[in-house]
């Protein structure tokens, strides 16, 4: 092996390649974005700052990391960008320097049921291949340990179209994995037939109790009234034997009904189909609330809930099955798999070795391959998701975040802050949309978005550096070094919730007493059980009122107005004042502009090239057929009441001609959460993380209970909206309500009445209360990681 010799002495002119170290942006104005112009040094860490809905997301997803995966889609032949989405060039006049750019956002990971930690990360499928190698007994391929692939064995002749056409004989057998009573879903659901119908009445009077099932619905109650199966006037109760086994549980058959061919199919499969085949948590409120009535969910006796058949459970590595593997923690899987030594699979143990140590890295050691994939708060998603980076030997790449301190306690922000320089230092560019003081303070640059949220929005406040941000007279850096008193006086509680012997997850038979009637903060690190036990023990239902986390559902006709429920009083006080009907002021029915279909743009499909909305030219965006729009409430048509803002609405509505209290006292609702600037008619798909969780909060605020339980409510909320919070909660407390938070944020915590506190660790090294009182107690007690963290946040 030889070297060559450097003979020159002067070093090198500089390469006009190396001149390219910044990404530039010149007037972007994706959503509420004002010609905004912005240099990021690349190879650095740069955090995106700003009040909730200030543009950080449009700037940094809908413009830098949009436009960075078009251009590499692009690269793709067009048949394979065929397959692929095709978003439009952002509405930007110059973007130079892009990298590429991967992108970890804070959406749910898919709610399926069959989804799990394991198959969302390709862990399981390492395992399958590692089980398939190693397992004895030998039981087929990778495919007979998944609980996703079903069984399968067919014979009969096909026919080779191939030169002279000849029909051969053949065979076909494919093993699988999956569990044949739960087809691989580790719960089975029996059905209490009293919540489907009411058997004292026909079919012809409405026996159908099921939401959404009304009596002249063509494609649900006629099809089995008018089938010729059953007789529509006779009481189900009186119903033959054979009746009742076509209601119930016939084949789907082929039926006309009008002319019209229909299928028919028996209740149970009907009902099994279309709700029961769902995640629970992604049904709308009112069919969930129906399935918890109707359905009890078990526990598959067959398969003890491990989803998997016998045979795949009768194999097994070191007397360990693939299901007691994916039932381990991650921590202790990963100890088992570095056990595990077998030259012939070397290159597969190393490869699944790195994806557990990333997890235990990441702070994620006390999950379990088998958890599903719904149940992952929106910060454990993240950083699920975060797993396959980490590792990665990919240099100058862009990675985009989203909060990814979303949920973690004040002791992982240190470690996650930790893996983003890390990423940095590999030669990463990193952005990061952020709140948390903490990872702010580590950045190389930063850009502050605001002044205000939405209008009042879009524009570049401050970019520099941390220190310049502290000393710069916007709202971030007012805020920056915000600390919050612990209370000095506290609330009494007027009573208490008694939960005894809690169980659920990796809870160790917990007794607790929540106190009610004041402001109760659940904390610890992640994974210490503060879900389990308030979600788990705290019976949802009459009395209790629950905002999780779930994203909220919508397209792009969804908006505040129809989400809140607000234009219901609107429409109707629209139709009382001009005598017509209600349904004329909805652009999803009646009132829609005919071009448009009441989108207000016409859409163009242009297959693998990037589709073009073009504004409706019959109702130039205003999404209302001409005729409704000469209809007036105090002044103003529909339109223009849905381009109003909530502030001004809540003007509007509340005096004059165009009173109307049903409606003003959901705006009230919206403005006490810190909305007061949104749009009415803004569509869902627009909104910020942290404007979708306070929508959120303004509508169950509706609902009648004494008992709130918000989980992280601070989510995706700048410093300065943590303070309008506080104030609506504390307003909440002193109207007579108990409110019960999950909450990480120290300033949350400083202002609780009473601090109950989970630990000391995460997976099975929590689950246990390691303090009980009040925040000054536990800063005095400094005895918890929370205490010390406290105790450093209020400065004692």
């Amino acid at each position: 092996m030889s070297t060559a010799t450097r003979t020159d002495t002067q070093s090198p002119a500089p390469n006009v390649a190396d001149s390219h170290e910044l990404i530039r942006v010149h007037g972007a104005r994706v959503n509420n974005l004002k010609d905004v112009s912005v240099e990021i040094p690349k190879r650095r860490l740069t955090v995106f700052t700003g009040v909730s809905g200030s543009g950080k997301s449009s700037l940094v997803f809908n413009t830098i990391a949009a436009e960075s995966q078009r251009l590499i889609n692009e690269t793709y032949s067009a048949f394979v960008q065929g397959f692929m989405p095709t978003p439009a060039r952002p509405e930007v006049d110059v973007l130079e320097g892009l990298t590429t750019a991967i992108i970890v956002d804070q959406q749910r990971m898919g709610a399926d049921p069959r989804s799990t930690v394991g198959t969302a990360t390709d862990a399981n499928a390492m395992l399958r291949i590692l089980f398939s190698r190693l397992g004895k007994p030998h039981i087929g391929p990778p495919s007979a340990y998944s609980f996703n692939t079903a069984s399968v064995r067919a014979s009969g002749a096909i026919t080779v179209e191939r030169g002279n056409k000849k029909a051969v004989k053949a065979t076909f057998n494919r093993t699988g994995g999956m569990c044949t009573r739960c087809e691989g879903r580790g719960t089975v659901s029996d059905i209490d037939l009293t919540q489907l119908y009411d058997d004292s009445k026909s079919l012809a009077e409405g026996a159908f109790t099921i939401p959404g099932w009304k009596s002249d619905s063509f494609w649900t109650v006629r099809v089995y009234a008018e089938s010729g199966f059953l007789d529509p006037d006779k009481p189900i109760r009186e119903f033959t034997e054979k009746e009742m086994r076509d209601f119930l549980h016939r084949e789907p058959t082929k039926v006309k009904v009008e002319g019209v061919n229909l299928t028919y199919e028996g209740l149970i499969p009907k009902i099994q189909k279309s709700m029961l085949s769902k995640d629970k948590e992604a049904l709308q409120p009112h069919i969930r609330a129906f399935v918890e009535r109707a359905v009890t969910f078990t526990t598959c006796p067959e398969c003890d809930g491990t989803r998997l058949s016998e045979g795949a459970r009768s194999s097994k590595i070191k007397r360990l099955s693939i299901a007691d593997a994916c039932a381990m923690e991650i921590r202790d899987l990963a100890a088992w798999v570095r056990g595990v030594e077998e030259p012939s699979v070397a290159p597969l143990l190393t490869a699944l070795q790195q994806t557990l140590d990333s997890f235990v890295e990441i702070g994620l050691g006390y999950l379990a391959l088998d958890r599903p994939s719904g149940t992952l708060s929106g910060g454990e998603a993240q950083r699920v998701k975060m797993i396959r980076h980490l590792g990665s030997s990919l240099t100058d790449t862009t990675y985009v975040f989203d909060e990814p301190t979303t949920g973690l306690h004040p002791h992982d922000i240190s470690r996650m802050n930790d893996l983003l320089l890390r990423l940095r230092d590999k030669g990463n560019t990193v952005l990061v949309v952020e709140h948390k003081p903490q990872t702010i303070a580590i950045a190389d640059h930063v850009v502050d978005l605001g002044p205000g949220a939405g209008s009042a929005g879009g524009t570049v406040c401050f970019e520099g550096t941390v220190e310049g941000l502290r000393a710069g007279g916007t709202v971030t850096g007012r805020h920056f070094d915000d600390r919050a008193a612990v209370k000095e006086t506290v609330r009494k509680p007027s009573g208490a919730l008694e939960i005894r012997g809690a169980t659920s997850h990796n809870l160790q038979n917990v007794d607790v007493d929540i106190p009610l009637g004041v402001l109760c903060v659940v904390t610890g690190v992640a994974g210490s059980g503060k879900s389990s036990l308030v979600h788990g023990s705290i019976p949802a239902g009459e009395g209790v009122v629950s905002v999780d986390q779930g994203a909220i559902k919508g397209s792009r006709r969804s908006n505040p107005a129809t989400y809140t429920g607000l234009l219901d009083p609107i429409r109707k006080a629209f139709a009382k004042v001009n005598g017509v009907k209600p349904a004329l002021f909805s652009a999803n029915s009646e009132g829609a502009c005919p071009t448009c279909n009441g989108v207000g743009v016409v859409y163009t499909d242009l297959a693998m090239m990037a589709g073009v909305a073009i504004p409706c030219e019959e109702c130039e965006g205003k999404r209302f057929q001409a005729s409704v729009l000469e209809y007036h409430l105090g002044g103003r048509d529909i339109s223009e009441v849905l381009a109003m803002s909530v502030s001004e609405a809540e003007e509007f509505f509340g005096e004059g001609e165009a009173r109307t209290p049903a409606a003003h006292r959901i705006l009230q609702r919206l403005a006490d959460v810190g909305l007061g600037y949104l749009s009415l008619g803004q569509p869902l798909t627009t909104l910020s993380g942290g404007e979708r969780q306070r929508l959120k909060l303004a509508t169950h605020m509706a609902e009648k209970g004494g008992v709130y339980v918000l989980d992280e409510p601070t989510t995706g909320l700048h410093l300065a909206d943590v303070e309008q919070l506080l104030g609506l909660l504390d307003r909440l407390v002193d109207s007579g309500k108990s409110v019960v938070v999950v909450e990480h944020h120290p300033a949350v915590m400083a202002h609780a009445d009473w601090i109950i506190d989970l630990g000391p660790g995460a997976g099975h090294d929590g689950g246990k209360i390691v303090f009980e009182g009040s925040p000054a107690d536990l800063v005095a007690a400094r005895s918890t990681l929370t205490g010390e963290h406290l105790a450093a946040y209020v400065g004692s």
